[in-house]
């Protein structure tokens, strides 16, 4: 088989919903409540028919159940975010929800995770966490302005120490702003996908493969999307990997997963991206400039 008929049978994989296993017609007596049934679990308490003897993978399913992950459909919903992301999330948003992973408990889950392997949990133990903030610190340092020497004489005769007061104030809520960032990452990410769904759900509202898509159901789109890129940074982060490829790729992946969402073109895609961070882009740097003005008056005052 060559490698064009593989691409083939893998793109149509990737189009096909996930399939669920056939009934079962062999007769089985429920251990638990002992009804008598047909199929794979039984009607009265819901027990599978497979519970047998324990076994290591049993016991390494019931130690992942503790965290919430015993479900057989968080790996599948790794799987396939993976390698069919705005597929999976489409047969989601069509009601297929038993067989994928809850998007929101995998969002707190993989935050979690990120958050441990971040701060040590990795093959080197560095805390990145830490070293990004001792990074921002050294850089905010060097770019503080040096008082002159004669503009320091009349700060030291009372002269000006108002205003170096406002600047140190300033420069510590500038520190303690971006510390709070790193403390409360996930708070950050929630509220970033808030601000983020709104033009992109503008601009893809009426996509051809979902041409009535509510908002509610593209913010879902959108934390299944945000689940993806924060598996491969953990995965990254994990082994410790360039920051740069952790920056570039999540991006990427999240543009192949919009394009399979929306049924649109890659350039189509593309632009409802750009549109959206620019969009968002020109509203920041409005509220930079109000609040420039206003320590602007602050100062002058």
């Amino acid at each position: 088989m060559n490698l064009k008929e593989k691409y083939r049978e893998f793109k149509e994989w990737q189009l096909r919903p996930y399939q669920v296993a056939p009934l079962s017609q062999e007769k089985h007596t429920c251990a638990t409540c002992g009804t008598s049934y047909q199929g794979n679990y039984c009607p009265r308490c819901g027990q599978s028919s497979r519970i047998g003897r324990y076994s290591l993978k049993t016991a390494f399913l019931l130690f992942l159940d503790v965290w919430g992950l015993g479900n057989r459909g968080m790996f599948r919903s790794i799987r396939d975010l993976l390698l069919r992301p705005g597929y999976m999330i489409r047969d989601y948003l069509g009601g297929m929800q038993m067989a994928y992973f809850p998007p929101f408990k995998m969002f707190f889950l993989l935050a979690t995770l990120s958050i441990l392997v971040n701060s040590g949990l990795n093959i080197r133990g560095e805390n990145q966490l830490e070293q990004a903030v001792q990074t921002y610190e050294r850089s905010f340092d060097m770019n503080i302005q040096i008082i002159p020497a004669e503009e320091n004489a009349a700060v030291e005769s009372g002269e000006g120490k108002a205003d170096v007061e406002l600047q140190d104030r300033i420069n510590g809520s500038a520190r303690a702003f971006f510390r709070f960032l790193i403390d409360h990452q996930t708070i950050i990410e929630l509220v970033w996908l808030l601000v983020l769904s709104l033009p992109l759900y503008v601009l893809f509202r009426k996509c051809p493969a979902i041409p009535d898509l509510f908002y509610t159901e593209f913010f879902v789109a959108m934390v299944y999307i945000t689940n993806l890129m924060n598996i491969v940074s953990t995965i990254f982060s994990f082994f410790c990997v360039d920051l740069v490829i952790i920056g570039l790729l999540p991006p990427l992946l999240s543009i192949i997963a919009l394009k399979q969402l929306s049924g649109y073109s890659y350039l189509r895609t593309i632009f409802g991206l750009v549109a959206s961070f620019a969009i968002i882009s020109i509203v920041v740097m409005i509220i930079m400039v109000l609040f420039g003005v206003v320590v602007g008056v602050m100062m002058a005052v």
